[in-house]
């Protein structure tokens, strides 16, 4: 269930992109989410309640480019049982971009690597 809201957010948040970018001009975003659960394992509960449990399996990424706007972005995240891998980009407001890459499992937490990459700007002076 959670894997379906997710991707209806980021649907959603792609449509919103699409649309208060399309009157400026060319924006490109993307999406894709492909799931793999295992089959069904019953787990008994208390009394006659019975629950189902599966192997969670999934990847997803997005990307989206609007150069008149500077919203860009991507991610990339997958998921095999407890172990989420993941990375994500964005360019920051002072234009330097963030890079963080992600992974947590039950036994370790969850731990993410940041890293800044600063795009210089060089000024071109002309002589007249």
């Amino acid at each position: 269930m959670y894997s379906e809201v997710l991707l209806m957010a980021v649907i959603a948040a792609f449509i919103a992109q699409f649309e208060n970018a399309s009157s400026y001009g060319v924006a490109y975003s993307s999406a894709h989410f492909s799931k793999h659960d295992g089959h069904p394992e019953t787990v008994h509960g208390h009394g006659h309640h019975v629950d189902y449990h599966t192997h969670p399996h999934y990847t997803f990424d997005y990307k989206v480019e609007d150069h008149h706007t500077g919203d860009m972005k991507s991610q990339h995240e997958s998921r095999d049982g407890d172990v989420v891998k993941g990375v994500y980009s964005l360019h920051q407001p002072d234009g330097s971009e963030r890079t963080v890459h992600y992974h947590g499992d039950h036994h370790t937490g969850f731990h993410a690597d940041v890293k800044y990459d600063t795009h210089h700007i060089v000024p071109h002076h002309h002589h007249y």
